[in-house]
């Protein structure tokens, strides 16, 4: 019995031994294949999603693997939930504003009764998308002394609010990206501009701008230059003043003194813009035909002490 018995225990032994073999040999091709580095595959992470030229490209390369058997219980990205497939989840949103974006988050899943979290950090750059042309034309780079020119700067790729303008007599406006320009003395100015990228790094840039005065008005009686006719009491009430033609800034402009000539009569030198007394005392004495000359306009912007260039004259001949 006594060595029945020790057979026995024996034969036990070696089943459970036979076992264990054979439950180590079901199992060890599964555990060498999910421990092979066959079953990984690089994966790319660039630090951002965007680049400007001559920039270091930074990010890092890891090992990850998906599995397919592994879907998340959700899924949050910047705020909203998204769909989570086999091992891993697609995501949608807009692109926002021009400059740097972070994309936040977690991966959320089951694990022993237990929810576990795993944060989602990265981020993303938009840049404004081409929908315009640059164009220029390069001898046209013209500012205009004693008005306000308008003037839009911006940096491509950076957002209006990254972009800081400088140049004597330019001042900032309640409109990102737009400007006044008053310039003072000097044939030409230049404008400095300095962009502030989303990696914090600074550009600039600047442009030469030409100075020139406002271009000569040219004369008028009621309005019409060149050759006005009509009867001696229409000239008598009638407002000599001066145009800037073909000039694209609407300004107001006042006579402040002119000359009157008529024919063998000496000339009148009339302060303000309406013919005075001397005036019609000369223009009691002209004929139908004769030609009466206003000229030596001179001519100041509304608001403003700045003398004009010589104001070309004006005609009117008596009817």
């Amino acid at each position: 019995m006594i060595a029945s018995v020790t057979k026995l225990t024996q034969l036990q032994a070696d089943i459970k031994a036979t076992e264990s073999d054979v439950m180590n040999g079901m199992f060890q091709s599964d555990l060498v294949a999910a421990a092979s580095l066959t079953a990984y595959q690089p994966i790319v992470v660039p630090e951002k999603t965007a680049f400007f030229q001559g920039e270091a490209v930074k990010g890092k390369i890891i090992l990850g693997k998906f599995d397919p058997n592994l879907v998340a219980k959700s899924v949050v990205v910047n705020g909203q939930s998204v769909k989570a497939t086999a091992g891993q989840a697609e995501f949608s949103f807009g692109a926002g504003a021009v400059g740097e974006h972070d994309i936040t988050g977690s991966f959320n899943f089951d694990e022993n009764g237990k929810v576990v979290s795993l944060p989602i950090k990265g981020n993303y750059v938009v840049v404004p998308r081409p929908n315009a042309a640059t164009i220029a034309a390069d001898k046209m780079n013209v500012v205009y002394r004693g008005v306000v020119n308008p003037m839009t700067i911006s940096f491509a790729g950076v957002s209006a609010d990254k972009v800081k303008a400088s140049a004597p007599g330019l001042s900032g406006t309640s409109k990102p990206g737009s400007f006044n320009m008053s310039p003072g003395q000097g044939s030409e100015l230049t404008i400095n501009v300095t962009a502030t990228l989303p990696d914090g790094k600074a550009v600039t840039d600047k442009k030469i701008f030409r100075i020139k005065n406002i271009p000569a008005p040219v004369g008028a009686i009621g309005g019409t230059v060149g050759v006005v006719k009509g009867a001696k009491s229409r000239l008598e009430v009638s407002q000599i003043s001066a145009i800037l033609q073909d000039f694209d800034f609407e300004l107001k402009l006042n006579v402040v003194q002119f000359s009157l000539k008529a024919p063998g009569q000496p000339t009148v030198i009339v302060s303000g813009d309406r013919v005075n007394a001397q005036c019609k005392a000369a223009l009691a004495r002209v004929s139908r035909g004769d030609v009466i000359t206003i000229s030596d306009i001179k001519t100041k912007l509304v608001g403003s002490d700045i003398l004009l260039r010589q104001t070309a004259p004006v005609l009117y001949e008596i009817l």
